[in-house]
């Protein structure tokens, strides 16, 4: 009577010492002699593992939003005006300026206070909703990825204000746009890379260079232009450094782990400090009188 086919063991047991000869090398078989050492002979020396750090980096949302919101804003009522809609006699997008634009005799005076949030999302004609989307656009999706969502949006916001705090303050001229907003993602693109130097070294210093560049390209054309709102742009880059720095991830190397990581972290009292300086923005425009045509 025929034996019944039993499983090879050493068929299972094959690929796992493949794994083993690769890792390893070729095992010995036991009654091989042992190959006799060669002294003087170099080895190859062992080259230590290299990974591939990657920054925890967050998903772009609000840029869309806050682009979508500003393009609309400028492209909906400068649409209808060109139909010949009318509000009370007056062409819609004026209109639409008179009631959002900074204006420091309506806030001082009329306590129309909400012209700080509303200014920044007006602009004055194609040209300048243009550069300022297509600027939002190149430095926005960068800045919300490394700060994350929410604190991309106060950054935002919050050097938004402070731009236009500035110009409350050294502007006696209306002004609208974006740009005080702007130029506070360039100050907090900054302050990160600031703070991440050590981790991130050449790239780091290239990128403090571009930004520095580009500050330096924007001033200059702003102090040649005239109708260029200079204090918010200049408000708006210290108080997006400032808050860059108070809300910039600290992103560093956790070597505990294997592979190594890098972990992100967060100052202390970040936010802590970006409501004081939020505090002092309101102070300043309650406290200080601006300039008034």
């Amino acid at each position: 009577m025929s034996q019944p086919n039993q499983p090879n063991e050493d068929d299972d047991l094959q690929p796992m010492l493949n794994r083993f000869d690769e890792e390893f090398g070729r095992r010995r078989d036991p009654d091989e002699p042992e190959p006799a050492p060669v002294y003087g002979e170099a080895r190859p020396v062992q080259q230590p593992q290299t990974y591939q750090l990657r920054l925890p980096l967050g998903q772009v949302r609000a840029v869309w939003v806050l682009l979508a919101l500003n393009v609309a804003i400028f492209a909906i009522p400068s649409l209808l005006q060109l139909v010949g809609v009318r509000i009370n006699g007056v062409p819609i997008y004026d209109y639409t300026l008179d009631l959002g634009a900074k204006d420091n005799q309506a806030i001082k005076i009329d306590g129309q206070y909400y012209r700080f949030l509303t200014a920044m999302f007006l602009h004055g004609s194609w040209l300048h909703i243009g550069f300022n989307a297509w600027a939002l656009y190149a430095l926005g999706p960068e800045a919300e990825r490394i700060y994350g969502t929410l604190r991309f949006v106060a950054l935002y916001l919050i050097a938004g204000l402070a731009g236009g705090t500035a110009s409350y303050l050294f502007s006696a001229a209306p002004s609208v746009g974006a740009s005080g907003a702007i130029f506070g993602l360039i100050g907090g693109l900054a302050a990160f890379y600031y703070v991440s130097r050590k981790l991130l070294g050449e790239a780091s210093r290239r990128q403090l260079g571009s930004l520095i560049t580009v500050v330096m390209i924007n001033l200059f054309i702003g102090f040649s232009t005239p109708l260029i709102d200079n204090s918010a742009h200049i408000g708006g880059l210290i108080g997006g450094a400032l808050l860059g720095w108070l809300l910039a991830p600290r992103f560093a190397v956790d070597e505990r782990l294997f592979p190594p990581q890098v972990v992100r972290r967060e100052l202390q009292y970040g936010w802590a400090g970006a409501g004081v300086f939020l505090g002092l923005l309101v102070m300043a425009v309650m406290t200080i009188k601006p300039p008034i045509r």
